[in-house]
This record gives structure tokens, C-alpha cells and sequence, in this order.
């Protein structure tokens, strides 16, 4: 690998780092909440189509992170 594409290859190994960290916390918050609840989870679509819609606004503040000049 040569130096000017390693910061590619570092940018998507922090990235990658972070959203694994990201998604196990919230997977034990969730399973935190429904054993607080003592109520087996359940996830209507609409509650997916939100997590969705606040995902893409998530990249996208990311993805204008690295346009600005």
C-alpha cells in the first residue's frame, strides 16, 4: 500500500470500529430496555422507517463533513 492511499484504507478502519462500537451499544441498550419492561421486543415498521430516516440524516451530516473547504 502505498502512502497516499493509506489514509482510504485508516478512514474506513475507524469507520468500521465506530459503527461496530456504535451498534453493539445500542443492541445492549435495547435489550437493556425490554428486560426493564420484562416484555419481549417488538419493532413495528414505522419505528424501522424512523431508525432509517435518522441514519441517512446521520450520513449525511457526515458525508458534508468532508466537502467542506
Amino acid at each position: 500500500m502505498n502512502k497516499p492511499e493509506a489514509w482510504k484504507t485508516k478512514t474506513l478502519l475507524i469507520g468500521a470500529g465506530v459503527g461496530l462500537v456504535i451498534g453493539v451499544l445500542a443492541g445492549l441498550i435495547f435489550i437493556q430496555r425490554a428486560e426493564m419492561n420484562e416484555a419481549h421486543p417488538q419493532i413495528a415498521a414505522r419505528d424501522g422507517v424512523m431508525v432509517g430516516i435518522g441514519v441517512l440524516g446521520v450520513l449525511r451530516s457526515i458525508a458534508d463533513l468532508g466537502a467542506k473547504k
